[in-house]
């Protein structure tokens, strides 16, 4: 299987099913939307995320991926994905192509988190805004369905026992709310017909 003809099958996985919406009753949450960035490169899939600057007042020096709450402006919460690439990453929204929206995730800073699945070029030419992004982590695909990168841990969130994700590479650790949207994202990789052998992974 091409890396082409992967992103046409989530594509078509995402688009022939609702997303999941957040419900959780007497909580009002703000609305945010992500981006999970994928590309080509040299014929392998990656998927891309940012790394926060220390000195923000929140999340500071986490990875994520990129987004933010919704403006006034922003007609959906895809535009807020979009203009967010765009502003933190120096992406052109026009150069990114849109495969689907993921189920909404809710935060511990109580927003509802819309993320979109989108191709964007392998290029590698980032513009990296200073005060968003500290750091650029591009991983290859592969590399996060390995099951021993996967480490999982219960506790008890918005008055429920919860799973929290954390996925680890190299020095890397990716967990809170950008693992649960990447668990979301992997289980639909998985789903992909031929996707195991095309990556070379065990069943």
């Amino acid at each position: 299987m091409s890396v082409e003809a992967l992103f046409q099958s989530l594509e078509s996985r995402l688009s022939s099913r609702p997303a999941r919406v957040v419900d959780l009753p007497g909580l009002v949450l703000r609305e945010a939307a992500v981006l999970v960035p994928v590309f080509e490169r040299d014929g392998v899939p990656h998927v891309l995320f940012t790394r926060r600057p220390p000195t923000l007042r929140t999340h500071a020096d986490q990875y994520s991926f990129p987004g933010g709450g919704r403006d006034a402006e922003d007609a959906t919460p895809l535009h807020t994905a979009l203009r967010e690439t765009e502003e933190e990453l120096g992406v052109d929204r026009r150069r990114v192509r849109v495969l689907g929206m993921l189920d909404e995730v809710p935060t511990i800073s109580q927003y509802r988190v819309s993320p979109f699945v989108g191709v964007i070029p392998g290029d590698g030419q980032y513009r990296p805004s200073a005060d968003e992004v500290a750091f650029i982590l591009e991983v290859p695909l592969v590399n996060l369905l390995d099951p021993a990168i996967l480490r999982v841990e219960r506790k008890e969130v918005f008055g429920a026992e919860r799973e929290l994700y954390f996925y680890t590479y190299g020095t890397h650790v990716i967990w809170g709310a950008t693992a649960r949207i990447l668990r979301d994202f992997l289980n639909h990789v998985t789903q992909v017909p031929g996707m195991a052998a095309a990556l070379g992974l065990r069943n």
